[in-house]
């Protein structure tokens, strides 16, 4: 296997491990099948992100010592079995114990997908390009979910599990993708004498030593829980305005495919903007969106999330661009699942406090109150990444 046939195959696995048949009704899902509130619903994910961080670094370190592909094919064997569980959860335990198993399995992918792509291209000395082929790669994955949700509401509204025994069969075929890769070549250095010393000190590169990385890993994790909680809170939105059932599907399909065609388009808007004038577009979007939704109810409100899956698409590929550029094949995976790791750390602490607002206050005081809180906090970490960032990347 040829190191260098990666590329086409992390597109495929990007579009199947993203092809969520459940993820455009899946709040429904837990709120009118398993009988969950709001609350709940948000400590859930709060405790899927406790399983995905506790995973998170760990993962990222075994997969630069043993191998991206080797947690590549890890990950697909606790996606099957966490959606399988998925089929015979009835209860808030029952789905804990799914979203746990499937936390692992996002924890051992994160990283590990980006840093072998990567590798790939540094094979052929093409590394620069790295942004293009990440957007690329994202934009299979959000196209991917886009197909997964297409038909969501009418596969639930037929038979609820139909649609996670579907996600089953996806995370097979991942894992035979996954089985086909070639791995990357080992790092040359001699292997540290303490595992321990070597995780902890690419922990003290991040936040510690090296500014950019610091602020880069920071001002991701805001921008990536700007647009995490629409995504569970969109959809009591679009019911509470009345918009049917059967629009679920496309509408969670249009968001992912904004997605996916902004990551494609992600280099070019940097070429033509800059660092700074990214920085700057994201905070309009960020703003523009959430005062969208908190200022307006009607059926077709939900247009402006769109804003914010259209950030989203753009400010992946750029911000690990600066991450890649600043790490190494040592610790390469590590650097991006601490980035993950922070985002799943700031998740804990304020998704089911975003969640009890929502459930005590309302969904749009909800979005409101979140507009003001990003504006807060994205402009001056904006500043300091811009501030630390390479100088041809400030233009």
């Amino acid at each position: 296997m040829s190191i260098t046939s990666n590329i086409p195959k992390l597109y495929a696995f990007s579009f199947l491990k993203m092809a969520l048949f459940p993820m455009a009704i899946i709040t429904l899902f837990w709120k009118d099948h398993i009988g969950l509130s709001l609350t709940q619903i948000l400590v859930l994910q709060g405790l899927f992100s406790v399983a995905t961080l506790l995973m998170e670094y760990p993962s990222g370190y075994l997969s630069d010592r043993l191998g991206y592909r080797f947690s590549l094919n890890l990950a697909s064997l606790f996606g099957i079995a966490g959606w399988t569980f998925y089929t015979v959860a009835d209860s808030f335990s029952g789905v804990l114990i799914a979203e746990c198993l499937l936390g692992v399995s996002y924890a051992f992918i994160s990283g590990s997908d980006s840093a072998l792509l990567f590798e790939s291209l540094r094979t052929e000395n093409r590394e620069e390009e790295y942004a293009r082929f990440d957007g690329r790669m994202t934009g299979f994955a959000q196209t991917g979910e886009a197909a997964g949700a297409l038909f969501a509401g009418l596969l639930y509204a037929s038979a609820p599990l139909l649609p996670f025994f579907i996600q089953i069969a996806v995370w097979v075929l991942a894992l035979l993708i996954c089985r086909s890769l070639a791995e990357a070549p080992a790092d040359t250095e001699a292997a540290p004498a303490s595992h321990l010393r070597e995780a902890l000190g690419t922990c003290r590169l991040v936040f510690i030593e090296n500014r950019h990385l610091r602020w880069t890993v920071l001002l991701g994790t805001v921008l990536g829980i700007s647009s995490f909680f629409p995504v569970w809170l969109i959809q009591p939105y679009m019911q509470q305005a009345g918009v049917p059932l059967s629009w679920f599907g496309p509408v969670w399909a249009g968001a992912n495919l904004t997605v996916a065609l902004f990551s494609v388009l992600s280099h070019r808007f940097r070429f033509a903007l800059g660092d700074r004038g990214m920085t700057a577009l994201f905070l309009v979007l960020i703003l523009a969106g959430y005062l969208g939704l908190g200022l307006s109810a009607g059926i077709w409100s939900f247009l402006f999330y769109y804003l914010l899956t259209a950030m989203r698409g753009m400010q992946g590929p750029i911000l690990r661009q600066h991450l890649q550029t600043a790490s190494r094949r040592a610790n390469r995976a590590s650097i991006l699942s601490l980035k993950s790791l922070s985002f799943r750390l700031l998740f804990v602490a304020t998704g089911p406090l975003v969640g009890h607002f929502a459930d005590t206050r309302g969904l749009q005081p909800t979005f409101l109150v979140l507009a003001l809180a990003f504006a807060a906090t994205i402009w001056p970490l904006a500043v300091l990444f811009l501030k630390t960032a390479p100088k041809a990347a400030e233009n």
